[in-house]
C-alpha cells in the first residue's frame, strides 16, 4: 500500500519527509525505524508504538539487509538529522519507499501524538 501525504516534500537535502501528522496518517502501513541510542529511545521523549531501535551507523546498515525493498519505511530520530542521513542511505540501499520524519520526535511530541516510554 502506498502512503497518502497531504504535504510530502523534498528537505534540503534531497531526502522525502512526511510532516507528524501524516506519518500518524499512514502508521499502518510504515515499519518505523528509530535510528537514535538505546538511551534516547526510552528517554522523556518516548518512541512510536511499533519502532525498531537500530541505531544510525554499523547496526542501521546490519539491518538494511533484512528489510524488503517493496516496504515503506519512516525513519526516525530526535530532531530529524540523523534520521535524514539514515533515509539518504536506505534508498541508496534499494529501499524505495522510506521516509524521514520531519522535526524528528521533538515535533512529534510537540503536536502530542501518542508515545510509548519503557524503563
Amino acid at each position: 500500500m502506498t502512503p497518502v501525504f497531504s504535504k510530502a516534500y523534498l528537505n534540503s537535502e534531497g531526502v522525502p519527509e512526511v510532516t507528524p501528522e501524516d506519518a500518524q496518517e499512514n502508521l499502518k502501513i510504515f515499519e518505523i525505524i528509530d535510528v537514535r541510542r538505546p538511551d534516547e529511545f526510552n528517554a522523556e521523549l518516548g518512541h512510536i508504538a511499533g519502532a525498531k531501535l537500530a541505531t544510525l551507523g554499523p547496526e542501521l546498515i546490519a539491518c538494511f539487509r533484512s528489510l524488503a525493498p517493496d516496504k515503506n519505511y519512516l525513519f526516525v530520530c530526535r530532531a530529524g538529522a540523523r534520521s535524514s542521513t539514515a533515509t539518504a542511505l536506505a534508498k541508496s540501499q534499494g529501499l524505495a519507499n522510506s521516509y524521514n520524519l520531519k522535526g524528528g520526535m521533538l515535533l512529534w511530541n510537540e503536536k502530542g501524538l501518542a508515545v510509548q516510554r519503557s524503563p
